[in-house]
């Protein structure tokens, strides 16, 4: 089915918000390339009559990340590396005082065949910055989008262990993936 006009809610029952950091530094090779899951988060795309996207709201709880792989290192990781990994990036993230990431759409521009980009802002640690999405759709109703955040930007500091011989990279990939195939949230949803 294909997206329909109307108010479209989502979060992780409809979809992944993924984000992948990578080591650097002469002692990365200690260190893992990370793949982390958003565990709680919302999302609403609002849909005009003539199947235009008319506004995109995203919120992340960030206290919800999950450390679900780490790829190189010296070792394999555990489930506890996974467990404190997870609490680092809590800590580095400053989710004790800023619990939610948020992403507003500003503008869509669609592409002949599906997808496009969206620009919008995004809200990290209280500190907005302007990102765009480029926004692939490899099936009705199924969209990818994809950027890349520097931490720097929202005012976090990267990761660094061993005096700054291991650290995380400034720029974090960041992949969402979601599936819209379904009716819009009831008759209130009508635009």
């Amino acid at each position: 089915m294909a997206l329909e006009a109307g108010r479209h809610l989502f979060g992780t029952e409809r979809g992944r918000i993924v984000l992948r950091t990578f080591r650097d530094g002469l002692a990365s090779q200690a260190g893992h390339d990370l793949t982390i899951e958003a565990g709680r988060w919302s999302g609403e795309l609002t849909v005009t009559e003539t199947l235009d996207p008319a506004g995109l709201e995203i919120r992340i709880e960030m206290g919800s990340l999950i450390v679900r792989e780490g790829t190189g290192g010296l070792k394999p990781l555990t489930d506890r590396d996974r467990r404190e990994i997870a609490v680092t990036a809590r800590r580095v993230l400053l989710a004790d005082r800023h619990p939610d990431a948020t992403f507003s759409a500003t503008t869509f521009a669609p592409a002949a065949g599906g997808g496009g980009v969206i620009s919008g802002s995004l809200t990290l640690a209280s500190v907005t910055r302007p990102v765009q999405l480029q926004v692939s759709e490899p099936g009705p109703g199924h969209y990818l989008a994809t950027t890349s955040v520097r931490q720097s930007d929202h005012g976090i500091k990267p990761y660094t262990a061993f005096f700054g011989a291991l650290r995380v990279r400034d720029a974090v990939d960041v992949e969402i993936d979601i599936d819209l195939q379904e009716e819009p949230a009831g008759p209130e949803a009508q635009a």
